[in-house]
């Protein structure tokens, strides 16, 4: 088993961090007065705050390990989970869709459907959302976990619980506040440990020109792993690794599973809602789309250069696992100290994915489901301490589920179709309420419903291998399109048969020629701030770089 031997210097320099992040929790316990100071961080927060947070709040266990790890067995292929898979959803979110939420004066994802549609929609995307919260921090308690035992001899279970009890201290505190300052610190740190590993890697390896012809090598000549578009052409054997032509790559991935996940996903969107204004709301995407397009070089490089410097690595048998990447770079190249840093940015990592969804949860849960239907009128102190039992309870259950995420071999294709069976079909009842404003009440809510049990149900074919794909990743792009196109057309179908809404009660929260021309327009933005210059910049350096590399 791969260990660690971290000096007392490295030890020191994560105690520190450990302390840090707490008195940030502490520190924002004092401006914890009311439930919305709790729970959505008094909507005061700056946009640059908000853009790191939104950012960091993705860079959790499966971030790091899992896309390190993919890049070892898939090569450069990865860059898709990113440049199709990522940033163009986060700046449609935040161009068309924020200006949606905010002008629903809504709180959260699922108030929105709400709005939109009924009470049972609400309450069945509040409880999917909620399902799906446990699971995910579940998944980022077991690689903290899984990094505890590996590296530094922690037993697996202890090391479950400790990571949990640690999360519980500073989000129990100060809450969203607490969570949202930590990510920005935890930003900083995870690029702190990142950036000096592919540095030493890539100089360990013999430079790039030596890593791309080694690459190749392990790969077994196939120099489609150096390439992210070779290869998917349709109605030829894909022969690039990840074993996906381009229509899946752009309609599962960079459609479905992304749109799914980016626009609709309160871990998400909560740290865009937190901002002081829609302005600042609109731009916190926008913001946190510039670090995500150059994330890869942090987490696929280090991959490639494992891959590189041992051909079996990941194969089973005595080498190690496509998981074990990071920390086996960091091990053989980093000297004391930034050893120390290094393991820090590792532990950020998985503290900022489980703060993110459980700081999510425990509004959801107490706006969505408590407040509304179980316990209505009560005072704001009751929903104040109501948020902080279902931080509690949400911990101790992301325990057991951490547990549960144990007995898959591969978290990151885990991961994933938890993404497509939650997000996707959340998705598609979100644009068709966004955008076709006949879409009935109860359209909204069957589709959603057969979405989620569809993409359940695929999921488990697959588990049970009564359905194959030629890769894990490529499973995760087929569910997806099953949940969202069963949601769709289900919706379509109910839709025909049942009351469509009155035009009138919809107001600005859906999409007409007209939209937006009735709503307040504040002080024209300074053109550096305006969320379509941000946005078309972020999609221009992402279209060069998908040339450069494809």
């Amino acid at each position: 088993m791969l260990r660690l031997h971290p000096s007392v210097l490295d030890i020191v320099l994560l105690v520190i961090y450990f302390v840090a992040i707490l008195g940030i929790g502490l520190a924002a316990r004092r401006s914890v007065g009311t439930s919305a100071d709790f729970l959505l961080a008094g909507r005061a927060l700056p946009a640059w705050v908000t853009g790191l947070a939104f950012v960091s709040a993705n860079l959790g266990a499966t971030e790091i390990l899992g896309m390190a790890a993919n890049g070892a067995q898939y090569g450069v292929a990865t860059v898709h989970y990113y440049w199709i898979g990522a940033v163009p959803a986060m700046v449609f979110l935040g161009i068309v869709m924020m200006p949606f939420y905010f002008r629903s004066k809504v709180r959260s994802v699922p108030e929105f459907l709400k709005v939109r549609f009924n009470n049972q929609t609400h309450v069945l995307n509040a409880v999917v959302f909620a399902v799906s919260a446990v699971l995910i921090a579940g998944v980022n308690l077991y690689a903290l976990a899984i990094v505890l035992q590996s590296l530094l001899g922690v037993n697996l279970y202890v090391g479950i619980v400790v990571s949990a009890a640690f999360v519980l201290v500073y989000i129990g505190a100060g809450g969203l506040s607490s969570a949202i300052y930590g990510e920005v610190l935890q930003f900083f740190v995870i690029l702190a440990g990142l950036i000096p590993l592919t540095i030493a890697a890539v100089v360990h390896v013999g430079g790039f020109a030596d890593l791309g012809s080694k690459v190749i090598t392990a790969f077994k000549g196939n120099d489609t792993a150096l390439h992210a578009w070779a290869g998917t052409g349709v109605g030829v054997d894909q022969q690039n690794p990840i074993g996906a032509n381009f229509i899946g790559i752009v309609l599962g991935l960079g459609f479905v599973l992304s749109f799914g996940y980016w626009t609709t996903n309160f871990a998400e969107v909560q740290r865009a809602l937190s901002a002081k204004d829609e302005s600042a709301g609109r731009r916190t995407p926008l913001i946190a789309a510039y670090p995500k397009l150059l994330i890869p070089a942090v987490t696929i490089i280090p991959g490639l250069v494992a891959v590189a410097l041992d051909p079996k690595f990941g194969t089973g048998g005595d080498h190690l696992t496509y998981n074990d990447a990071i920390p086996h770079l960091m091990g053989d190249l980093l000297p004391s100290g930034v050893l120390g840093i290094a393991i820090t940015g590792l532990f950020a990592s998985f503290m900022a994915g489980v703060a993110a969804n459980v700081s999510s949860l425990n509004t959801v849960v107490t706006y969505d489901i408590l407040e509304p239907y179980v316990a209505k009128g009560r005072s704001d102190r009751y929903y104040l301490h109501a948020g902080r039992l279902v931080t509690v309870a949400g911990i101790v259950i992301a325990v057991f589920t951490a547990v549960l995420a144990s007995h898959f071999n591969n978290i990151m294709t885990y991961l994933q179709s938890l993404f497509s069976i939650f997000n996707a079909p959340i998705f598609a009842t979100f644009i068709l309420g966004m955008f076709w404003k006949k879409t009935s009440a109860w359209g909204g809510f069957a589709g959603l419903f057969a979405g989620v049990v569809s993409g359940a149900i695929t999921f488990l074919l697959f588990q049970t291998d009564v359905f194959s794909a030629a890769s894990g990743i490529y499973e995760t792009f087929i569910q997806a399109g099953v949940a969202f196109a069963v949601d769709i057309v289900v919706t379509l179908v109910v839709t025909a048969v049942t009351p469509r809404p009155d035009p009138a009660t919809l107001g600005d929260i859906v999409y007409s020629r007209h939209h937006g021309r009735t709503a307040e327009k504040g002080p024209r933005e300074p053109w550096w701030r305006r969320p379509v210059l941000l946005g078309g910049g972020a999609l221009a350096i992402g279209l060069v770089l998908n040339i450069l590399f494809a």
